[in-house]
């Protein structure tokens, strides 16, 4: 069979699947009739010509045939080259057609191209009735061009049964192939299929199987259709088995039986045997361990369906391949089934030409329409099968139409759509839907160890949950910060059914997240027992008025979050006009931006609080004496700038984080600190008042601690020996003591803008990044050499340094040094200039640095240099070489300046 580029195959829309080329008295009532037949049963559209009056000339009808038919199957017979018709056709056929299968029926190839034998015979015979020598000559080539092609010869069969349905297979192949050329028109095909063709490998003789896994509505049915379309022709039988998880078990079907009647639809369209009946599960191995088969199983969902039907490789002939695409991931590693395509997510810019595509019929959209397009496509969230949704339930309607349909597609979730993303959600377990639902109202984008802590005593199994999640594609968890992401559509589902719970009583859900709604259960009161989180962005409100029992019906109320998604410096107005007067003893997490009273309600005990977040409050305390703390994990009072004082945390003997940066009141902090041995993260920058830390403890646990313009402190705090990351920045601290040189872990220092600093501190080996710029530091010593696994120094702007130790140059890490604008440095070692270590960074100031130190030919004249040394123009990368002197034009085409 071979294919012609004469024409474009996207250009044409076939009319007919096959056009017929004979001669009726050899074939028409015998081989050709069954070969019809067999196309018929086969959905194989042909053309039929019985109502055509032949002639000596091909009429335009016939012609329009050939060109509208996708396949020419020409049936040479002992006869057919005496027909002036057949060969007129053969000659329009190699001419137009794009592709072409021959059938040498009773007839040798060679005596068709060499015209011998009782072929040639026939051919002379229309030879001589044709005086034309130009059409003679036509029908030779032709002739040979046919012979030429790889087709069929009934020589080489036994029975005309078996060779009948060979070239019906073969053409069926050839058009699903045909059929599937649509899919190139795929936004993005060609990388998935390129993907896809590694993982197959299908060079290799070995049975392979692969996964494809994905979210509902990613493409997943889409993409396994087009490589099984593209794949189909290479393959002895194929079985494109869509909507597995469809025939899930019925009531009247023990596990045996389901296995059974999968296997027997598997089977039958396999190996095209209809109304088959099996009694063996063994049936699948014995009729197919020797064929070469490609099988497709779209959306599996239990492992009992891929055990029925793919449960060994060895049930497949040599280089069978079997890809089965599913929503959980975990399945597929069930079955042990390890190389797995993930689908993600198109780009923007592919999303928005397959919503296109949809709404306008073009690949991008019309003038005036861009905004909203995009918008849609956003509203869609990138999502393949709600692009397509969203942009066919918009086409054919006006700009203005369009734009009407936004509010409701801003607010609720297309029918449709809603119904394959529901799927998924059914699907899990009772516990997992309630995980689920957390993270549609409360917890979709938060850290997945911040998720764990806060429903760490719920009882849902929390690790495992999201695991499934994970697996079945309705959470993603990002590798490099551990967040967890649903998808906006998966979002507002969860959040829909949520509303499902109680229509017209908001305060009877489990979760509240529409501000409106919200005011309303707090302002009447109306909140019930069943309600176990709100959240709300108060960054959308103007003002409210709450009174004093707005949380008295919510008993088991577990999360309260009034959080500011905007940075805006204006104030949400939140009314308490007698205060707060209860809130719920079990509450976990309470994250209260803006906090607008001085100190928490008398009667509130937070036993079970896991996190506290109250930013930016009017709090000057917290609450009198010791609380029950032992839940919890994280305490953040930062920007609360009327905080004076911090309660005592004793009990808090778990607590991770306590973050009270930005709280200019606060001077000291409680001697309760001690007790705190989990502490990891201590953050107090910008408390300016702060004076005192308390000494004689040694926190086990603390790694981050951060002083950042803590004006006030002068003393070098001592509170951990185990700090990774310290930060001292623009603090009143003079000096380092020689102790800190023995912290096993101490990483980074930050000590810029110390004015006090006057001498290079000593540090440990385990220093990689050092930070005293704007310091009185006046040398770097000799045994900075000792700190071994410095990566980066920056000193710039210290403009009582004078000398530069050449130690630094021994450093196998060092990658960046920073002295921009230390203007006193008079002797920079020639060393560091040599070492190859400084093709990454090296910033320095050259105004007063004298030539004797600086290799020939390498010197300053009245601050202009001349020349460059060698040793510098071997490391053309350095980004940074300053000078504060005008330079010569030849240096100018040496290097990239940075003037300053």
């Amino acid at each position: 069979m071979e294919e012609s580029s004469s024409l474009s195959l996207q250009s044409c829309n076939w009319r007919h699947h096959v056009f017929p080329s004979f001669s009726g008295k050899d074939v028409r009532r015998t081989f050709l009739s069954h070969l019809l037949k067999e196309f018929r049963r086969k959905g194989i559209r042909t053309f039929i010509d019985n109502d055509i009056k032949r002639s000596q000339m091909i009429s335009s009808e016939l012609v329009r045939a050939i060109r509208e038919s996708r396949i020419a199957v020409v049936v040479l017979s002992r006869t057919y080259a005496s027909s002036s018709w057949c060969l007129n056709e053969l000659v329009e056929i190699k001419k137009v057609s794009q592709m072409i299968m021959p059938v040498f029926y009773e007839v040798d190839p060679s005596d068709v191209r060499k015209r011998t034998g009782e072929f040639g015979k026939a051919f002379e015979e229309a030879c001589e009735r044709q005086p034309d020598e130009e059409v003679k000559q036509k029908w030779r080539e032709a002739l040979v061009y046919i012979a030429n092609i790889a087709g069929e010869s009934s020589q080489n069969w036994d029975n005309e049964a078996d060779l009948i349905d060979k070239i019906a297979m073969s053409i069926s192949y050839e058009l699903n192939s045909t059929l599937s050329r649509d899919s190139y028109n795929l936004v993005g095909i060609d990388n998935h299929m390129r993907e896809l063709d590694s993982l197959l490998c299908l060079e290799s003789t070995e049975v392979k199987m692969v996964g494809i896994w994905g979210p509902a509505g990613i493409g997943k049915t889409t993409i396994a259709r087009a490589l099984f379309n593209r794949l189909s022709e290479n393959f002895q039988h194929t079985i494109f088995m869509e909507n597995v998880k469809g025939s899930s078990r019925t009531s009247e079907l023990d596990a045996y039986g389901f296995q059974l009647r999968l296997q027997e639809q598997f089977l039958s369209e396999v190996i095209d045997h209809k109304h088959m009946k099996i009694h063996d599960l063994g049936l699948v191995k014995e009729r197919l361990q020797d064929l070469k088969v490609l099988v497709v199983l779209d959306d599996v969902d239990k492992l009992e369906q891929l055990d029925a039907l793919v449960k060994q490789s060895q049930w497949f002939g040599s280089g069978s391949r079997i890809i089965v695409t599913t929503e959980n991931k975990q399945l597929l590693r069930a079955h042990g089934i390890t190389c797995i395509y993930e689908l993600g997510f198109p780009s923007r810019s592919d999303s928005l030409q397959i919503f296109c595509q949809y709404a306008f019929g073009e690949s991008s959209a019309p003038d005036g329409c861009i905004e909203l397009a995009t918008e849609i496509t956003k509203l869609a969230g990138y999502l393949p099968l709600a692009l397509k949704v969203l942009g066919s339930s918009l086409r054919g309607m006006s700009k203005d139409e369009q734009k009407s349909a936004l509010p409701r597609l801003r607010t609720s979730l297309n029918e449709d759509i809603r119904n394959v993303l529901r799927v998924g959600y059914d699907g899990i377990h009772d516990k997992d839907k309630v995980i689920f639902l957390h993270i549609a109202c409360l917890f979709n984008g938060e850290n997945v160890d911040y998720v764990k802590q806060i429903l760490a005593s719920s009882g849902l199994d929390v690790t495992f949950g999201l695991q499934v999640l994970t697996s079945r594609s309705l959470i993603h968890i990002s590798r490099c910060n551990r967040t967890i992401r649903m998808h906006n559509l998966l979002e507002q589902l969860g959040r829909e059914i949520v509303c499902e719970q109680s229509i017209a009583e908001p305060g009877k859900r489990q979760f509240l997240m529409d501000a409106s709604e919200i005011y309303d259960v707090l302002a009447d009161n109306t909140g019930t027992g069943a309600v176990l989180g709100i959240s709300l962005d108060i960054s959308k409100i103007n003002e409210w008025f709450l009174n004093e029992r707005a949380f008295g019906g919510m008993h088991n109320l577990l999360f309260l979050r009034f959080y500011k998604s905007s940075s805006s410096k204006d104030q949400p107005e939140l009314h308490l006009p007698r205060g707060l007067d209860y809130l719920p003893r079990k509450l976990r997490l309470l994250h209260w931006d803006a906090f607008p009273m001085t100190s928490m309600p008398l009667s509130f005990r937070p036993e079970f609080l896991v996190v506290i977040n109250i930013r930016e409050s009017q709090l000057e305390k917290l609450w009198e004496g010791t609380q029950p703390l032992r839940s919890l994990k994280q305490m953040d009072l930062s920007k609360s700038e009327n905080l004076k004082e911090i309660p005592d945390l004793s009990e808090a003997v778990n607590i991770e984080e306590l973050c009270l940066s930005y709280c200019g009141r606060l001077v000291m902090l409680p001697s309760s600190i001690k007790n705190l041995n989990k502490l990891v993260v201590l953050d107090m920058k910008y408390c300016s008042k702060l004076e005192i830390i308390p000494c004689n403890m040694d926190l086990e646990s603390l790694s981050i601690l951060n002083l950042d313009r803590c004006s006030r402190l002068e003393s070098f705090p001592e509170i951990s020996s185990k700090i990774g990351f310290l930060s001292l920045s623009e603090t009143a601290i003079e000096e380092v003591p020689t102790t800190v040189a023995s912290w096993p872990c101490l990483a980074a220092l930050d000590m810029s803008g110390c004015k006090n600093l006057k001498t290079f501190p000593c540090l440990p080996k385990t220093i990689e990044w050092l930070d005293l710029s704007r310091t009185e530091i006046e040398e770097v010593p000799l045994w900075i050499d000792k700190l071994s696994k410095l990566n980066k120094l920056l000193m710039n702007s210290c403009m009582k340094l004078r000398s530069i130790s050449s130690g630094i140059s021994t450093l196998e890490h060092i990658e960046t040094l920073d002295f921009l604008g230390c203007k006193n440095v008079v002797s920079f070692p020639v060393e560091i200039l040599e070492s190859s270590r400084f093709c990454h960074n090296l910033v320095m100031e050259m105004r007063n640095i004298q030539n004797p130190d600086l290799p020939r030919p390498f010197y300053f004249k009245n601050n202009y240099i001349d020349t460059i040394p060698d040793c510098i123009t071997r490391h053309c990368k350095l980004p940074f070489l300053n000078s504060s002197g005008s330079i010569s034009s030849k240096i100018e085409n040496d290097f990239i300046w940075f003037d300053k």
